[in-house]
């Protein structure tokens, strides 16, 4: 499975208006198909004559009026997580919809409206963003519309809004730009860290003193819906040292820049694998400000799901479709085995195991790893930049694979690559 796009269709619609139409409002109907992401509609007012013809433009779905931005805007966009200022974002329901024309004022000989409608389509394709990141709303210094601007010049898709102990940035978030931002907080203890992901205000009060209030923070947080991570446990700073018994999804193994903090938090998460736990692993940068080495998508986290919106990404983490890079340049690993993918548990252990690691480069480092340790290490020769590998499953419970690569920056190799396990659900006998 490669890198997909989300896939889209366009129609064009002319209209004519004639000058006795002039202040009334026009109904252009368009179809708008099951599993729409996102619509974006075009104006363009082709003149006739002389004189010119104002027309102004809005939207309606099967049940109300869905935006309005009369003559200031020719153009605009409605997302299931995000719209054009004047515009609401949200379900995208599927049948007859329509543009809606203001003839404000239409020149004697009329004047002709060619519409651009395209449609993005839902389809499984890898989003990559950032889960951990921070912002003017606690001690960072970027600005919310700052943080887009970064995230899409680096090819980023979301970004988690994670600032400590509040939640005024989720209702702050530019909502017109091509950024997903999951909301988000950082619940910020003195004896450990926790994003709580999917939902505005996740908690009423965020102190914590005990693990009795650490449980009651938790369980208020998933009555809301929220996602729960365990962010770097074994920070030297800023670790886990509350008991290790209490309610998350996944684990933050790659926190920023590559360094032993992290590698420590890799090997407990391999330790809880071989134990038979099924645990999620995750990354973020923790960017702050700005930094030589803590910057946005360092980590880059990618997600397979179906829609940029913060539910699928979530549901899609919960799944463990999740692969880690140390940029949004990748190296990118693939490991299916039949129909199932990382993430999942193969049933089939009569089907051979498929990894493709894509944008390597020579003496790179590629590990196999199962629940019996280190099964393979690959090193990338000269000229290579995809590696491509079959094995059988024998008796392993999961595998999950590794990129590790050179660094002259910091003279380390250090690791480029993580994916999450695919797991297998019966050992043979």
């Amino acid at each position: 499975m490669g890198v997909i796009q989300a896939s889209s269709k366009a129609v064009t619609i002319s209209k004519f208006i004639s000058h006795d139409e002039e202040s009334s409002y026009i109904e252009v109907p368009f179809s708008v198909p099951e599993g729409t992401e996102q619509i974006k509609v075009k104006m363009e007012v082709i003149q006739t004559g002389a004189a010119s013809s104002i027309i102004d433009l809005g939207v309606k779905d099967p049940n109300r009026v869905r935006g309005w931005s009369g003559g200031a805007r020719t153009e605009f966009f409605i997302h299931q997580a995000k719209a054009t200022p004047g515009y609401l974002h949200g379900e995208i329901e599927a049948g007859e919809w329509a543009v809606i024309l203001g003839a404000y004022k239409v020149a004697v000989k009329g004047c002709t409206v060619n519409l651009a409608i395209e449609y993005s389509l839902e389809e499984f394709r890898w989003l990559k963003g950032d889960l951990h990141t921070h912002s003017v709303h606690s001690d960072g210094t970027y600005t919310l519309r700052e943080k887009a601007d970064i995230c899409e010049s680096a090819g980023l898709d979301f970004l988690g809004l994670t600032d400590h102990n509040t939640s005024s940035q989720n209702e702050a978030y530019p909502r017109d730009v091509n950024t997903l931002f999951i909301p988000g907080m950082e619940l910020t203890t003195n004896w450990g860290h926790l994003n709580l992901f999917g939902v505005k205000d996740p908690i009423r009060d965020f102190r914590v003193n005990t693990m009795e209030e650490l449980h009651g923070r938790l369980n208020e947080a998933r009555e809301n819906g929220a996602y729960i991570s365990l962010n770097h446990p074994y920070c030297r700073h800023t670790g886990w040292r509350w008991d290790w018994d209490f309610d998350y999804d996944c684990v933050e193994v790659w926190n920023g820049p590559w360094r032993e903090d992290n590698q420590a938090a890799l090997d407990w998460w391999q330790d809880q694998l071989v134990s038979g736990r099924r645990l999620v692993a995750v990354g973020g940068s923790d960017v702050h400000r700005p930094d030589p080495y803590v910057i946005h998508g360092m980590p880059t986290t990618w997600v397979f799901g179906k829609s940029l919106t913060s539910s699928e990404i979530l549901k899609s983490i919960d799944k463990g479709h999740v692969v880690l890079s140390y940029s949004p340049k990748g190296p990118f690993i693939s490991v299916t085995c039949g129909t199932s993918m990382t993430g999942d548990v193969c049933e089939d252990r009569n089907q051979p195991i498929q990894l493709n690691v894509k944008d390597v480069q020579y003496s790179d480092v590629v590990k196999v790893i199962s629940n019996h340790g280190i099964e393979k290490e690959i090193l990338i020769e000269e000229g290579q930049d995809m590696l491509d590998l079959s094995w059988a499953a024998e008796d392993r419970s999961f595998y999950r694979v590794e990129v590790w690569r050179y660094f002259p920056e910091v003279k380390s190799r250090l690791l480029a690559a993580l994916s999450n396990p695919i797991y297998f659900s019966n050992l043979i006998c």
